[in-house]
C-alpha cells in the first residue's frame, strides 16, 4: 500500500509519519515538496500532477492554513488552502477510487449551548478560517470520494509550540497571568490523532466500512484557565520553580482578537468510538505525557 501525506511537518503530520509507516510506503510532503512533487496546496495543477505521479491508495491531508486571526485579512489565500485544494484532492480521489483522509475543526460550529456537538448538528462558522474549513468538508462530500473527515479541537504536540509550554514560560517570568475561562473543550494530542487515524485507515481498507464524518477529540472537558492551572500546578508538584502567584480567569470579550472563537468546543465522539471499537482517553492523560517530556528536558 502507498500513502501520500501532505503537511508532514505540522503537528499532526509529524506524528502521522510515525503511525502510518507500518501500514505501507508513505510519501511525505511539506509545502516545499521535493523530487518533482508538489506539497503546496495553492498549486492546484501541481497537486493533480503529484497524485498522478505517486499513484497512492490513500491521500492523507494534514496541511491547512491555521492562523485563525491572520485569516481574517487573507480570505482568498485561506480559501485556496482550506477549501479549493480539497476540491482538487477529493476530485482526484474520486476519479481514482482511492481514500482521502482530512482533518477539520470544532470551529465549524458557532459555540452556542453546553451540549457536545454531534456530527449531524448544523454548522454555523463564525470566522474566515472556520468558513474555509467547512467549505473544505463540503467539497469532499460533494466529490463522492471515499473519505474520512475527522473534526477535532485544541490540538497540541511536542513538535513546535504549544499552550502548556507557553504557560510555563509565562509563569516563570510573571507574577500574574490572565487566561480565558469561558471557552470549553478538550485538549487533544497530535499523538492521539495520529494513532487513531492509522487505526481508521487500516479499518476502512480491510473492511467494507463506508467512512464518513467523525468527531475525534480526547475525552472530558476543561477551559483554558483550568488547563493552564492544571499545567502550572503539575509542574510545581514535579519541582519546577515558577514566579507566578495568581492565574486570573477572564472572559473571551476581555481578550480582543480578530477572529471570533466558539465558546463551546465540546465534540461528541460517541459515533467514532462505537463504529471503530475505540476508547478515547481523558484529556489529562495526553497532557501529562506532554508535561513529562517538557519537564524532563527542563529539570534534567
Amino acid at each position: 500500500m502507498k500513502i501520500l501525506l501532505f503537511g508532514k511537518n505540522g503537528q499532526v503530520g509529524w506524528e502521522l509519519q510515525r503511525t502510518l509507516a507500518p501500514l505501507g510506503e508513505v510519501v511525505t510532503l511539506d509545502q516545499d515538496g521535493g523530487e518533482g512533487l508538489v506539497g503546496d496546496l495553492t498549486d492546484e495543477a501541481g497537486l493533480r500532477a503529484t497524485v498522478a505521479a505517486v499513484s497512492p491508495d490513500v491521500i492523507v491531508n494534514a496541511a491547512a492554513y491555521t492562523a485563525v486571526d491572520r485569516a481574517e485579512s487573507e480570505p482568498e489565500l485561506v480559501h485556496r488552502v482550506n477549501a479549493a485544494a480539497l476540491e482538487v484532492l477529493a476530485g482526484e480521489a474520486a476519479t481514482r477510487g482511492i481514500w482521502l483522509v482530512h482533518y477539520s475543526t470544532d470551529y465549524v460550529f458557532d459555540g452556542r449551548g453546553e451540549r457536545p456537538w454531534r456530527e449531524d448538528d448544523l454548522p454555523n462558522p463564525l470566522s474566515v478560517y472556520a468558513k474555509s474549513k467547512l467549505a473544505g468538508e463540503e467539497a469532499i462530500r460533494a466529490s463522492n470520494c471515499r473519505h474520512l473527515i475527522l473534526r477535532t479541537s485544541w490540538v497540541y504536540s511536542m513538535h513546535g509550540s504549544n499552550f502548556a509550554r507557553t504557560m510555563l514560560q509565562l509563569a516563570a517570568e510573571r507574577d500574574r497571568l490572565t487566561v480565558v475561562s469561558d471557552q470549553v473543550g478538550a485538549p487533544t494530542g497530535a499523538e492521539l490523532l495520529a494513532d487513531v487515524t492509522a487505526h481508521l485507515v487500516r479499518s476502512v481498507l480491510t473492511t467494507d466500512h463506508p467512512g464518513g464524518l467523525y468527531h475525534l477529540a480526547a475525552s472530558g472537558e476543561t477551559n483554558w484557565h483550568a488547563y493552564a492551572s492544571f499545567v502550572i500546578e503539575e509542574a510545581r508538584r514535579q519541582g519546577l520553580a515558577l514566579k507566578v502567584k495568581e492565574i486570573a480567569p477572564i472572559r473571551s470579550t476581555d481578550w480582543p482578537a480578530a477572529a471570533v472563537r466558539p465558546l463551546n468546543s465540546r465534540l461528541d465522539t460517541t459515533r467514532l468510538q462505537a463504529d471503530f471499537g475505540l476508547h478515547l482517553p481523558d484529556w489529562q492523560f495526553g497532557v501529562m505525557r506532554l508535561l513529562d517530556e517538557i519537564l524532563n528536558s527542563v529539570l534534567s
